[in-house]
């Protein structure tokens, strides 16, 4: 094959590779006109070549190009001081004025002796990376949506039911009653209730009944008028006053005594009510959301609490969850308070080392999620790593001091107290490993071990990981 005729062939076998190539090629001649442009840019432009063909690179209205507009010739090209530019992502204007994501790449082309005779640039296009990206946030702003509501933060099938709760709750004015351990987030559900539903653009008025004796919180929710009592030098709203149009939640409802119950009663039946000293009525227009940690279908068995007043109370129950009751939960809330305490302090810790993580697991939390909470903090403050470890969590939980062995925990009763183990035997092990179905954690909580130190044993009196019949 002739010189001529196998540089006309290399020619043509480039310029068709060139054509078919996925990623938008065009030249510039020394003169910056444009030279050549393949199929890909047409499709990522819009540009035809006879479009395109002579005019200046500007035609692309590129967002980034060396900080500079895009000059009408090569010498004031910022490409030439630099040679070439590296792949970035930026923004090029489409024909119909839409813009398209792309990662551009140029380079000075020289001949033999150095002298430039152009410029070679290619497009990438990103839109449908852009478009998958999109939907990668999307997806994973709902998997967060799903697992949170407001502040409460859950996967756990039992948190899920609490979220639906919530959800129908705050479109309805019913009274709430919210049941839960102390720390398990009644407050956080209470704001998410009323934030969430028709009530948001009013106040949420709080009140602790536990705080106030029977006169001050009777004086704190009804208000009182000049004189009603010594000390009362002027009149004073009350908080379901103060409320109106909104919501008031009362906090430790199962605290207030006989009285109070009364009146209570009268709100929710009427929504109306008489300030201290005062016998005119004044109406209300608010919802009522409850909440105690206290049982109190057992203070009506009592003759504690009003029976009329707890169903009114009742109208939509939530039942919180201990956190012992929704493990799944915990690394969940560990990874949302370390974020939370790295913009508090400034740290920049990652997460949990493993060995913590299993304490942190193993843990019984009577203190429920408050408890976990506090637990991150003071690790935060002895934590010199990246990552938390065993000796920086609190020295309960690194003891098991209130690991307590497996029982029955009625609704809102406080967590069992922790009681000296018996001795643990090869034998015993052997028996709660059965009961148990060899699930190691399980085994752990029920004689007050961790899982590390069930192995440990298991390790020292030789016995086998997985039940014999299933080790063949």
């Amino acid at each position: 094959m002739p010189p001529e005729t196998h540089d006309l062939w290399d020619s043509r076998f480039l310029n068709q590779i060139i054509h078919f190539m996925a990623d938008g090629v065009f030249t510039l001649d020394t003169r910056g006109r444009i030279s050549s442009w393949n199929a890909a840019m047409e499709r990522i432009t819009g540009y035809s070549p006879a479009e395109a063909l002579g005019k200046t690179c500007n035609i692309l209205e590129c967002s980034q190009c060396f900080d500079k507009e895009c000059p009408s010739g090569l010498k004031a090209c910022g490409l030439l001081e630099h040679g070439e530019s590296k792949d970035y992502e930026c923004m090029v204007r489409h024909k119909d004025g839409h813009e398209v994501p792309v990662i551009k790449n140029a380079r000075v082309v020289r001949d033999d002796e150095g002298a430039i005779i152009g410029i070679v640039e290619t497009l990438t296009d990103l839109t449908e990376l852009k478009k998958a990206r999109l939907k990668a946030e999307q997806a994973q702003r709902c998997l967060e949506e799903r697992h949170r509501l407001g502040n409460i933060i859950g996967k756990s099938r039992e948190m899920q039911q609490v979220f639906t709760a919530i959800q129908a709750a705050a479109s309805s004015s019913a009274t709430i009653l919210i049941q839960g351990e102390s720390g398990t987030g009644k407050e956080l559900v209470a704001g998410a209730i009323h934030y969430n539903g028709p009530f948001r653009d009013k106040p949420l008025v709080t009140v602790n009944c536990s705080a106030l004796s029977e006169s001050l919180l009777e004086s704190e929710l009804f208000g009182h008028v000049r004189g009603a009592f010594t000390g009362a030098m002027r009149d004073r709203m009350g908080r379901f006053e103060e409320a109106d149009g909104g919501t008031v939640f009362l906090d430790e409802i199962g605290e207030i005594s006989p009285y109070i119950q009364v009146k209570l009663l009268r709100v929710l039946q009427e929504r109306e009510i008489e300030r201290v000293g005062e016998s005119r009525k004044r109406k209300v227009n608010i919802r009522v959301i409850a909440a105690t940690n206290r049982d109190l279908f057992g203070l009506v068995q009592e003759g504690k609490f009003r029976q009329d007043l707890y169903y009114r109370l009742k109208v939509f129950p939530i039942l919180l969850p201990p956190l012992r009751n929704r493990r799944d939960d915990i690394p969940l809330l560990v990874n949302h308070f370390i974020e939370k305490q790295n913009q508090k302090t400034g740290k920049h810790i990652t997460g949990v080392r493993h060995a913590a993580m299993q304490l942190i697991l193993d843990y019984s939390w009577p203190g429920n999620v408050r408890e976990l909470e506090n637990a991150i903090e003071h690790a935060f403050v002895l934590c010199n790593s990246d990552r938390i470890d065993v000796f920086d969590l609190p020295i309960e939980i690194r003891q098991m001091k209130y690991h307590p062995e497996i029982v029955t925990v009625p609704p809102f009763a406080a967590p069992p107290r922790p009681r000296a183990r018996a001795k643990l035997t090869r034998e015993k092990l052997l028996e709660v490993l059965n009961a148990c179905n060899w699930n190691k954690a399980e085994v752990g909580r029920q004689v007050g071990l961790s899982r590390t130190a069930i192995w440990k044993y298991m390790k020292k009196w030789d016995i086998p990981l997985k039940p014999p019949a299933s080790s063949t």
